[in-house]
Order: C-alpha cells, then structure tokens, then sequence
C-alpha cells in the first residue's frame, strides 16, 4: 500500500459525497418549477415503488408549471397521491388525462427554510468527506505499522489527505453559496 492508492481511495470517496450533494440540491425546489423535485417521489404502481419519472412524462410549459403526462392513465391518482403526501408544498390538479403541479412564488419563511434545508445537505457532504480522510489516515497507519511505509511518508501522505480534504471542503461551500444564491434569489 502507498499514498496514492490511499489518496485515491479518498478521492473517490468524497467525489461520491460532491455527488449527492448535487443530487440532494437538484431536489430542492426554487422559485422554478424544475422536473427534479418528483426525483425522490416513488409511486406505488403494480406492487412495487417506482419513481414517478419513469411511468409518466414530465413537461415545464412555463417557469411555475410541470405537467406530468403518466402513460398509463390508471397511474394518475397514485402519482397525485404520492405528490400530495410528500414535503414538496404543492397541490396538485388532476383533470383526468394529466396532473398539474403550479410552483407559486415562495415566500420569505419557505425560502429560510430550504436555505436551512441545504445547509444541513452541506453538512452532511462535509461529514462525509471528513469520513473519507479518516479512512485515509487510518489506512496510511496501517501500512506505516506493517513496515509498508515510514513515519516521514506517512506525515507527507496525512498532509496531501489533508490538502485533497480542504479542496472537496471549499467544493462544498462554493456549491452550497451558489444555491443558497439561487434559493433566495426573487
């Protein structure tokens, strides 16, 4: 074992935790009506929980309307449940051959808010990328107590970690600024 192969075990940790973070902030509803929102939403369709992305079409003809076109029309009342059961704040509409979902504007209290919402994302993407330089450490330990590596490699090799981590901690703040940005923008 050498520092590159615990730096890249650590890389691709925390480019998996940049990841979802950038998932979980698609899923946050701004003052647009974006297709991302249902992502999280699963209906039950034939016994099993399928993502309403899957059964049906979703349109945006304007910026606080999605249109969601299920191909089988039986699916329509399970979609509009599952959309009224989750926390996305909206009510939808349902005139027999499609559900219309209108983003109104958000308010000041809703946009704090999912401002708090994306912070506690940030968090727990900055958690996870702690995680993966402890694992990193703790592997560059390991191979300096199996005789692998020296104590002088393993503090060059703590401090490279060190560095990667800093870097994919400013990734996660900018991210976090732009969609704070984004969110409270009116």
């Amino acid at each position: 074992m050498d520092i590159d192969t615990a730096l890249g075990q650590a890389r691709q940790k925390m480019d998996k935790s940049l990841e979802a973070l950038q998932a979980a902030f698609g899923s946050v509803r701004t003052g647009r009506a974006n297709a991302k929102v249902l992502d999280r939403i699963t209906v039950e369709y034939y016994g099993s929980q399928t993502p309403v992305n899957q059964i049906a079409g979703i349109k945006s003809p304007d910026a606080h309307m999605l249109v969601i076109e299920p191909w089988d029309k039986g699916a329509l009342k399970a979609i509009e449940k599952a959309i009224q059961e989750s926390d996305l704040g909206v009510t939808p509409s349902n005139d027999g051959a499609v559900i219309r979902l209108p983003f109104p504007s958000l308010t000041e209290e809703r946009r704090r808010e999912l401002v708090k919402q994306c912070k506690n994302y940030a968090e727990e993407a900055r958690v996870s990328i702690r995680n993966a330089r402890r694992d990193a450490n703790n592997m560059l330990a390991k191979a300096q107590k199996d005789d692998e590596l020296t104590e002088d490699d393993v503090r060059s090799g703590e401090a490279a970690v060190q560095k990667l981590t800093d870097s994919f901690i400013a990734k996660v703040d900018e991210a976090f600024k732009k969609k704070e940005a984004e969110v409270m923008e009116i």
